[in-house]
């Protein structure tokens, strides 16, 4: 990479306010680029990405079965993102279809009725089988009593650039599960950050995340030399580093298209 799109990168994050954080790899060249990509940062809903591997995982491996349905009760429905919340009526809903939900349309009532299923200290302990350190599932979403006691989910750049590394390569699992994974990855429904500027100039394979204060976006990027960008931010302004989430995306790009 150009030494003074580096710097420029770089500048531009220790600028932002608030607790940012940036990860970038050419899977091609092995060639990285980070600012604070090590430490942890509020998931919101990037901690759904973790959370669909683990599950596939376990499919896998006979653990459960994707086609398992599960009840959805009208106090499981949540607010703000995703569709179960919109029927009127009880439904079931197979575990494949919630993990498509959760991802696709980040549907947090699928999240919950997931992470209940399977339960947080199974996903802990999967969290560290799959190479995961400072990521961790601590509760469930919109538990307000939980944040209110200072109990959160964390995301660390790097790792979720290893996890779409491993995705791309198909080493993740085998090849199958990583190929399933990144098709529903590519049905990313929330393009405003990473893909605003790019939109469909090249497959996009990625999860966001949002919340008050808050905003990330985590992908992997099918250029001519295909690439991880990662970021996350809190106590920031969401505007500013969502600007800058997708100008970065966009100078990365067109690099990596070379």
């Amino acid at each position: 990479m150009d030494t003074a799109l580096k710097n420029s990168i770089l500048g531009r994050m220790k600028q932002q306010s608030g607790h940012t954080g940036f990860y970038y790899k050419n899977l091609i060249t092995g060639e990285e680029l980070g600012y604070q990509e090590n430490e942890p940062y509020l998931a919101a809903s990037v901690i759904k990405l973790p959370v669909f591997m683990c599950i596939s995982k376990w499919a896998s491996e006979g653990k459960c079965s994707m086609e398992e349905k599960i009840h959805v009760a009208q106090e499981d429905k949540l607010p703000i993102c995703g569709a179960l919340t919109l029927f009127t009526d009880e439904l079931d809903v197979d575990i494949r279809t919630l993990c498509r939900l959760m991802i696709s349309i980040s549907d947090n009532a699928a999240t919950n009725l997931l992470i209940r299923r399977f339960g947080i200290p199974a996903f802990a302990e999967e969290f560290r089988q799959i190479g995961l350190e400072g990521t961790k599932l601590n509760r469930l979403l919109f538990d307000s009593e939980a944040s209110a006691a200072g109990i959160e989910n964390y995301i660390v750049p790097k790792e979720m650039g290893m996890l779409l590394e491993k995705i791309y390569r198909r080493t993740f699992v085998s090849e199958p599960v990583s190929r399933e994974i990144e098709d529903v990855l590519f049905l990313q429904q929330i393009n405003h950050k990473i893909c605003g500027i790019i939109c469909d100039e090249v497959p996009v394979a990625h999860k966001t995340g949002e919340d008050e204060n808050l905003t990330n976006d985590v992908g992997l990027l099918y250029a001519k030399q295909p690439f991880v960008a990662c970021f996350a931010g809190h106590d920031t302004s969401v505007p500013e580093f969502e600007d800058l989430i997708r100008h970065v995306s966009a100078e990365l790009l067109a690099e990596c298209q070379k």
